[in-house]
């Protein structure tokens, strides 16, 4: 690590950094909206960008600035952190849309207002709480994955991690996925239904795609394995029990019908509850959270600080900000939000910013409880909405553009904390990070809408390819307060076995995500758990061991980033008309060559064994330098 004046001579807020920034946060923005309406699960970017960005600026244009690499990876992470706040929510207002035959409700201007207004006062309402979260609790609050893109850093100060790692792993994925979804040379996936004389009503397989094996990877095999085991219950264990016992209509469905009109209603009540009850389990955390974040709040205005290491974005300026974001609320053509939406805003928006940020510290961004947060907000909103009057398609509107917007703040405020934490250990400014947070935030904004919108119109939200997990969940929960016409029953199921699974110790929402999900998306994921436990298992020092897993997961990024990517891209050939055919139609050469099921097996397996041997490459690299 620098002296701190060698530090101060380096690059930082530069237009290499920005341009840089932007860019991955458009990527990677993107590429988690996809793998988030896939399977209900993002992935951080701050260290695929920061190691990207060690690559570009490092090796191939010889700059060397560590201050610089972490702006980068700032501006690029807001990317990932607004598309959940998005995909979570918005996805409900399309379905509306054609379900009501409207379409003035939801337009790119809309999405593009939301999230930027959610993304804004998730910032400015972190920026007051710095002093306090990241300097006077420094070695309190761990905020464990700003900690660790900080080591990532400084080691690529010294000569780390190479780049060419993620862009292996996106290369190879982005030829997979144009081979299997453009070109139909081989399914994407292999499934069998099961339908015999004991046993029937189900179907089995998995499907085999870069992003599954990468997130498997990414998030390890203990949590891979608690969200198959909801899979199993659903499909191997429920739906045979409904086609065994249930009436002749239930018997003669097709394992797809069953899930759609039975298990998905199940899978919902367990995710609602599971997310409750992880807000119920941090709620004594919340509340002390809340109380030292506003006690704090009475500190000295920092962005008055000489310091560079200490200046902030000023109050006045933050509160003009705010003002801002306020004012975009009612501007916004085709939703209709009005003062009393405005105020719930605000308030549970501050509410769970604070929150958020002091909790990412403790827990980590991956544990913090986002969907609960919005869950609780959704259920409030609504209810509040339909007593005052507010009911309706309009109702309904508003109460998904406020789950949008508070989802986005509690992202964004605790990807931001994150952040800040990273560079307070590399040294760097906080008011050149929280201008590179604003500039990530309006770049992913102007890009998400365009996102969601190829996405919808394409494959369509809600469909097997794109379940939409939390936005079908946020979907049923406005719709059930509102005309009070869910199937309960189901609901209810699904939430006494999410307080049973709570109750055996094991984490519920995972276990509730493959409840509600196709069983061959937990299978896709469940392999690439395998693919770590190969990894955990080579003989080697815990160091080399770090760096294996370390290549690993960046590759695993690199698969994801890539699939997500060539999804969108060919999406947009669905929807490229040429002589009244689409290009997919035109590049499309599954009748004279394709491969089977079996051979997408085959390619899929050899694809895990490709992470296994580059996470093994790190060992044989640090054997050949030493």
């Amino acid at each position: 690590m620098k002296k701190e004046k060698e530090i101060e001579k380096l690059r930082e807020f530069t237009p290499l950094a920005v341009v840089l920034g932007v860019i991955i946060a458009i990527v990677f923005g993107a590429a988690n909206a996809y793998l988030g309406l896939r399977v209900g699960l993002t992935i951080s970017a701050s260290i695929p960008a920061a190691v990207i960005s060690m690559g570009i600026v490092r090796k191939i244009l010889k700059r060397d600035s560590i201050l610089e690499n972490n702006l980068v990876q700032t501006i690029g992470s807001a990317g990932e952190s607004l598309a959940a706040g998005a995909i979570f929510t918005l996805p409900a207002a399309f379905l509306w849309e054609a379900e009501w035959g409207d379409s003035h409700y939801i337009s790119y201007l809309n999405i593009l207002m939301l999230t930027l207004i959610g993304g804004v006062l998730g910032i400015v309402f972190m920026i007051p709480l710095r002093r306090a979260l990241i300097v006077k609790e420094d070695g309190i609050l761990p905020y464990p994955e700003g900690r660790a893109c900080a080591e990532v850093l400084k080691a690529g100060e010294a000569g780390g991690q190479d780049s060419s790692v993620v862009f292996k792993g996106l290369g190879l994925a982005s030829i997979y996925k144009f081979l299997a979804n453009g070109l139909k040379v081989f399914p994407e996936g292999v499934s069998y239904e099961i339908s015999t004389k004991n046993f029937g009503g189900t179907a089995i397989g998995f499907d085999a795609l870069p992003a599954l094996m990468g997130v498997g990877y990414i998030v390890g095999p203990k949590i891979d394995a608690i969200m198959l085991s909801g899979g199993i219950l659903a499909w191997l264990v429920l739906m045979p029990l409904l086609h065994a016992f249930g009436p002749a209509e239930i018997a003669s469905l097709s394992p797809s019908d069953l899930w759609s009109n039975y298990i998905r209603y199940i899978g919902a009540g367990a995710v609602a509850t599971g997310g409750i009850i992880s807000l119920i389990k941090s709620l004594p955390m919340i509340v002390k959270s809340f109380k030292d974040s506003v006690k704090d709040l009475k500190g000295r205005d920092s962005s008055q600080s000489k310091d560079r290491l200490d200046a902030d974005i000023s109050i006045k300026t933050s509160i003009i900000l705010v003002i801002i974001a306020i004012v975009l609320m009612f501007m916004m053509p085709s939703s209709p939000l009005n003062f009393f939406a405005a105020l719930i805003i605000v308030i549970f928006g501050f509410f769970f910013a604070t929150v958020s940020s002091r909790m990412v510290g403790i827990i980590g961004s991956s544990n913090n409880p986002v969907s609960g947060m919005s869950i609780a907000t959704l259920l409030i909103a609504t209810l509040l909405l339909r007593l005052t009057g507010f009911v309706g398609h309009d109702g309904m509107i508003a109460a998904i553009s406020i789950g949008t917007i508070i989802c986005v703040i509690a992202a964004i405020a605790g990807d931001c904390s994150q952040d800040l934490k990273t560079g307070y250990i590399v040294g760097a400014s906080p008011r050149y990070q929280q201008i590179g947070e604003l500039i990530g935030v309006v770049a992913s904004s102007l890009a998400i809408g365009g996102v969601l919108w190829i996405l919808n119109k394409s494959i369509g939200f809600g469909t097997k390819d794109l379940p939409a997990p939390q936005a079908m969940l946020m979907k049923m929960i406005v719709e059930g307060v509102m005309n009070n016409d869910l199937p309960w029953n189901l609901v209810f199921v699904g939430s006494f076995i999410a307080i049973m699974v709570e109750l055996l110790g094991v984490t519920v929402l995972p276990f509730a995500i493959g409840l509600y999900l196709p069983i061959n998306t937990s299978l896709g994921i469940m392999f690439g758990g395998l693919v770590r436990i190969a990894v955990d298992k080579i003989k080697a020092s815990k160091e080399e061991k770090k760096d294996a897993e370390t290549r690993g997961t960046l590759y695993s990024a690199g698969l994801i980033a890539g699939e997500g990517i060539m999804g969108i891209i060919l999406a947009v050939f669905v929807l490229i008309p040429v002589k009244g055919k689409t290009l997919a139609d035109f590049i499309n050469i599954s009748d004279k060559f394709a491969l089977s099921q079996e051979a997408s097996v085959v390619i899929f397996v050899l694809l895990g064994i490709l992470i296994f041997t580059k996470a093994r490459g790190a060992l044989k690299k640090g054997k050949n330098e030493a």
